[in-house]
């Protein structure tokens, strides 16, 4: 795993890359994101840097959040673990953030907390990316729009039966268990899921304004938040 980033889904739209040709792109506002916490081995089992995005108005975050990029607010917890001896780990002394996530690392990393990554830096030399984003959320739908079942056919002696999914299980003759098959797919619940799209090209990085071009589709409503971290896959 890599180093990623928090953004926003700003909106699609086309643009001319370097040879001419035309490619259909997202715009992701990414960033700036401050580092939070920064995990290792020793100390947690794991590497892994935490990142937030958008400051958070004080006044709608509570002590808990104030507390965590914070050193100035003072608890009987706080106290009690200083005067044990207890190591209190280094604070990003920003404004509470209103997303945080966390990305693991494969080694450690010396990254220090209360840096502030940008997306400029983070992927001048990335050339893909993977996004990762929820997808919309359509509600209850049928087998057609969720599957995409051609349905039964619309000829006659079909009355009002066009759109249903059809057999359902194998219980004919008492064969089989009798129930359907697990993982069968019917209606029921369609999108709001996290969904990752791998290995879209970096088509143009505006480090002024913070917005990544990736070429092709993010999952998700514009305005929506996503994760942004170099991709992985390696092609055959």
């Amino acid at each position: 795993m890599a180093l990623g980033m928090l953004g926003l889904k700003v909106g699609m739209t086309q643009v001319y890359d370097n040879e001419g040709k035309i490619a259909p792109v997202t715009v992701l506002q990414v960033g700036p994101c401050p580092i939070l916490l920064v995990r290792n081995q020793e100390r947690d089992g794991y590497d892994a840097v935490q990142v937030g995005f958008l400051d958070k108005p004080r006044r709608k975050a509570s002590r808990a959040e104030r507390g965590h990029v914070s050193n100035a607010l003072e608890s009987r917890r706080r106290q009690a673990r200083v005067k044990a001896g207890v190591q209190i780990p280094p604070k990003a002394d920003c404004e509470p953030q209103r997303y945080i996530r966390e990305f693991r690392l494969d080694k450690p990393s010396d990254l220090q907390v209360g840096t502030i990554l940008r997306a400029g830096e983070v992927f001048k030399d990335v050339p893909a990316v993977d996004v990762i984003g929820t997808s919309k959320g359509r509600g209850t739908a049928g087998p057609m729009k969720r599957h995409g079942f051609a349905g039964l056919p619309a000829s006659h002696g079909v009355k009002k039966h066009h759109r249903a999914p059809g057999s359902i299980g194998s219980h004919a003759s008492n064969r089989g268990s009798g129930r359907p098959k697990r993982g069968k797919r019917m209606a029921g619940r369609y999108g709001a899921e996290r969904v990752t799209i791998r290995n879209l090209r970096i088509v143009r990085i505006d480090a002024d304004n913070n917005l990544v071009l990736v070429e092709g589709a993010v999952p998700g409503p514009n305005g929506g938040l996503v994760a942004i971290r170099p991709t992985n896959k390696k092609k055959r």
